[in-house]
């Protein structure tokens, strides 16, 4: 209990206590306050764009990028919801050959970005690629003119690459459902002789609505972030709209007129998923909860199962990864690894770097001024610095390029109080502004992660340690910090990766002759060279696996 508590005059009650409170208070505002501010930029400079410019933006580009957008959207977020509720329901109730080595398998398409499935099956199905050659081999065609399969570069295609990487978004919290909360009633229904389909559809279904929200949410956010996927497969989403008004037209008020359409979006799936998460809760009793008892499946019904937990494993991971090796070997048995590759994986780890050491200080400020002064302005400070996330990078660039650029011209005229020669673009140019944009997007991360290791921590050691005269400052470097330390680290993996794969941001905000993996896939796989991008796509999957195995245990545990 705190000592205000007890009717006595404990540390927190004196004036240097409070002093430190509201550091703590303003820390917080000023955190969310950064993330906001490209937000706020990127409103006032679209409301700088002339006003007549609408009927035009409208009529040639938004209409049919919003359409595109529609389709993609509800396509890619029917798979995914099909795919992680089915998968999830597989392997948490259900005992077939594989299920093992399924259950963790499933979550490997979160190594691949989406720009690389792509790239990868651009390839792979080509009308001279592998697929459609031994396809007209086994059914003997000479040419491609004699038999060719549907052109992976439309919609459909779009809608089926997206959804077979992104579905874990929806598989992970629906199966974290079925192994805890639903355990209970799935066993009661089956004691009632409920069977398989019916508990499906009256108990399953039901059950997992809110985590299904929550996963296809994050899904169409990924959807909409996603620039090189959609426009490698000729789809013109806003995405790729705003990212060719900007750089082609060289019209940033517009392409900031689209990213407003764009956010406002952002917030309705927000708004969407939030209500379709209305009223549900989760009761639970004082009984260990029992783990759910698997069905065994025999024959035809067991390797049915197995097939279709199998089928997005091989679509959205092995097939690509596959290509990637051997396209990889070929490039290297051909010319060896090129020596820029390593200059641009440094690079890439550098500003991944930075940026994670960064977002995870932030993140464990955010995280800990809660506690430390339980004001709702805080708790409301923290809750708006995670909305990063929400955000698609291609909005944070455009919204940041006139803070960066106003900023420059400030720092540019002091250094020209002291030299003629002052540099003029010293954020932009050092990488300083795409830092930014790693941190304001993926905070969210760092926040979430570390706010849940800290939640382990017993509330009555911040009361003994104020008990014992420590100040909220000691409270944090004493307790908060060391107990936070396996949070941090988990927190810095998945943000690391995440801005190692980021591409919409880097594209737009990257300094002059700067290359990370990313763009430079990006670059080549435009050009059509896809060898000469195999290495630097494997390498970002190498990468990506990382958080995939911290997943994989964390689900085992």
């Amino acid at each position: 209990m705190p000592p205000s508590r007890l009717g006595g005059h404990g540390p927190e009650e004196t004036p240097m206590s409070l002093k430190s409170g509201t550091v703590w208070q303003l820390t917080a505002m000023l955190i969310a306050a950064l993330v906001l501010l490209p937000v706020a930029a990127l409103v006032g400079f679209a409301l700088q764009g002339s006003i007549g410019l609408w009927p035009h933006l409208f009529r040639n580009v938004l209409a049919n990028a919003l359409a595109q957008t529609a389709v993609l959207l509800a396509g890619v977020g029917t798979i995914v919801a099909v795919l992680g509720t089915i998968t999830a329901w597989l392997i948490a109730g259900f005992d077939f050959p594989g299920r093992r080595l399924l259950g963790w398998a499933l979550l490997l398409p979160l190594a691949v970005p989406t720009y690389i499935i792509a790239y990868a099956y651009l390839d792979i199905l080509h009308p001279v690629g592998p697929v459609q050659s031994l396809i007209r081999d086994l059914l003997g065609y000479d040419s491609p003119r004699d038999f060719r399969l549907p052109d992976i570069r439309s919609m459909a295609g779009c809608i089926l690459l997206l959804g077979f990487v992104l579905y874990p978004y929806v598989y992970l919290p629906v199966r974290a459902l079925f192994a805890t909360q639903a355990a209970n009633l799935l066993e009661a229904s089956r004691t009632l002789g409920a069977g398989p389909v019916k508990v499906f559809w009256r108990i399953v279904l039901p059950l997992a609505r809110p985590a299904i929200a929550v996963g296809m949410a994050l899904a169409l956010m990924e959807t909409l972030n996603d620039i090189g996927a959609a426009e490698f497969l000729g789809v013109r989403t806003l995405t790729v709209s705003v990212y060719s008004t900007w750089i082609n037209r060289t019209d940033l008020p517009g392409a900031a007129q689209i990213a407003i359409v764009m956010l406002l979006i952002v917030i309705s799936l927000v708004l969407v998923e939030r209500r379709a998460r209305k009223g549900q809760r989760y009761a639970g009793n004082a009984r260990r909860l029992l783990p759910l008892s698997r069905v065994r499946l025999h024959g035809p019904s067991a390797w049915a199962a197995t097939v279709f937990c199998a089928l997005p494993v091989l679509l959205g991971f092995a097939a690509p990864a596959a290509y990637l090796v051997r396209q990889a070997w070929r490039r290297f048995v051909f010319s060896g690894i090129p020596a820029r590759i390593w200059v641009e994986a440094g690079q890439t780890a550098a500003l991944a770097l930075i940026a994670t050491v960064i977002a995870v200080g932030l993140g464990l400020l955010v995280s800990a001024a809660p506690r430390l002064h339980p004001a709702a302005s805080t708790r409301i400070a923290a809750r708006i610095s995670t909305i990063g996330y929400a955000v698609p990078g291609t909005i944070l660039a455009i919204g940041l390029l006139p803070v960066i650029t106003f900023a420059d011209r400030q720092i540019s005229g002091v250094l020209g109080w002291f030299t003629e020669a002052a540099p003029q673009l010293i954020l932009l140019g050092s990488g300083a502004g795409l830092i930014y944009a790693y941190v304001a997007r993926f905070l969210a991360i760092s926040t979430g992660g570390i706010e849940a290791g800290m939640e382990r921590v017993p509330i009555s050691l911040d009361h003994a340690a104020r008990s014992l005269g420590q100040k909220p400052s000691g409270v944090f470097r004493n307790i908060h910090v060391p107990l936070s330390w396996s949070s941090m680290a988990a927190a810095g993996l998945l943000i690391f990766v995440d801005c190692v794969k980021e591409l919409p941001a880097t594209l737009l905000l990257r300094p002059l002759n700067v290359e990370t993996l990313a763009t430079h896939l990006y670059g080549e796989a435009a050009r059509g060279t896809y060898e000469d991008a195999s290495i630097a796509a494997l390498l970002i999957v190498l990468i990506g696996i990382l958080p995939v195995a911290f997943l994989s245990r964390s689900i085992r545990a």
